[in-house]
């Protein structure tokens, strides 16, 4: 049909406005009514009321993207575009044939900003963004959706750490917790008796609403006998594997088949056969490489094969494909640029299993040390330049962006 000049175009114009500005003003209304009705149900209540709120924020949220119009993650996401049949389909994303890049910064629980301001100082995309999550029965402890579907709509696939801290579930739901002194002390083996059977079965239907695959980090460096509640100090190994298989058989019992499960020990630890899972309730291994320097007197400089290289000698034979979901160097004591360089150019002949790598990007770490760390790097023009530079460099032996 062909509009008069001047005055249907322009009515056209108005009408899409005022479309536009009534769904807004409706969402708006319906996330004030969301709000009073949280303050009026408390903090104590649970359940459908529950359900109800967390599915109606992410349904308003996805209307307030779309009335918004397009914006920067169109634009990042176009970049992606390569990687769209990877993180649509599992079977492709388990068997990728390139090097996956990604980072974790603690910056992106309102925006990530960051990651984008990491990826223009080494001038590339980062296909996998990762986030931490705790369990629990606070509403911050639920499957991220709203976070998942923000990093989907970048581009990228979601790398979620699921840390099973047992401190915050509240006794009302969870009443075998209210007398037990330490929440943790044999979490695992209660994991593995369905005690936690309703949270699990919550969570995994939210991630089952996702929809898009995406890669669970459950309980990761579960055989460190000194930091995670969930190691050796409460849990015995076979303990660890019953409460691992459980979930992912709740998970799949749920419809979240859409879940990659990233199995990931500490590698200074020798005991982590013990740990292993079995083979069909693995997709992928995962290790942390952080080179602390002589930031403390427990810690030196180490190069990236000593930390690394033992580790995948023996678990490559598990013939899974492998991540380095935490990269990092501090730069005390060595040439950060020279390890990241040499850790980077390294992977593709040297450690042709590793399929994905996860620079550690967090500026407050202080989960090691009395003192907070910065593994940062985008302001650090030396560092930037040589990760550039090597990411470059791979073009001559793979493939960094297929398809």
């Amino acid at each position: 049909m062909i509009m008069k000049t001047g005055t249907s175009f322009k009515g056209s114009k108005i009408f899409t406005f005022f479309i536009r500005t009534g769904m807004l003003l409706f969402a708006i209304g319906i996330g004030t009514g969301i709000f009073l009705l949280l303050t009026w149900a408390g903090q104590k209540n649970k359940g459908p009321l529950d359900d109800l709120l967390q599915s109606a924020d992410y349904r308003i949220s996805r209307m307030e993207k779309n009335v918004l119009g397009k914006d920067e993650r169109d634009s990042r996401s176009s970049e992606l575009q390569w990687f769209y049949k990877y993180r649509t389909n599992k079977i492709l994303f388990n068997t990728i044939d390139t090097v996956l890049l990604g980072a974790f910064d603690d910056n992106t629980a309102e925006s990530y900003e960051s990651i984008t301001a990491l990826e223009d100082s080494i001038e590339t995309k980062l296909p996998i963004i990762s986030i931490y999550t705790a369990w629990g029965s606070k509403k911050t402890e639920v499957f991220p959706l709203l976070r998942a579907q923000a990093i989907a709509d970048l581009g990228s696939i979601p790398l979620i750490t699921w840390e099973p801290w047992l401190d915050d579930f509240d006794p009302q739901e969870f009443p075998f917790m209210a007398d037990k002194k330490n929440k943790n002390l044999n979490g695992m083996k209660e994991i593995a008796e369905g005690k936690f059977d309703p949270y699990i079965d919550k969570w995994a239907k939210a991630a089952h609403q996702f929809g898009n695959p995406f890669i669970l980090r459950f309980g990761h460096e579960m055989n460190d006998p000194y930091r995670y509640p969930w190691g050796p100090q409460n849990n015995k190994p076979e303990e660890f594997i019953a409460a691992w298989q459980h979930v992912v058989d709740r998970f799949k019992s749920d419809g979240a088949d859409n879940t990659l499960w990233l199995w990931s020990p500490h590698p200074a630890y020798l005991t982590y056969p013990q740990f292993y899972p079995g083979h069909k309730y693995v997709d992928w291994i995962g290790v942390t490489t952080l080179n602390y320097g002589t930031v403390a007197t427990w810690s030196q400089w180490w190069t990236f094969d000593e930390i690394f290289g033992k580790f995948y000698d023996s678990v490559s034979l598990y013939k899974k494909p492998m991540m380095i979901t935490e990269i990092g160097c501090l730069p005390v004591g060595g040439d950060r640029a020279a390890w990241l360089s040499n850790a980077i150019q390294s992977l593709p002949q040297k450690y042709p299993a590793v399929k994905g790598m996860v620079f550690f990007h967090a500026t407050n770490d202080n989960t090691t040390t009395y003192k907070s760390l910065d593994w940062s790097f985008e302001s650090d023009k030396p560092t930037t330049e040589a990760v550039k530079k090597s990411i470059l460099n791979w073009k001559n032996l793979i493939k960094t962006h297929p398809g």
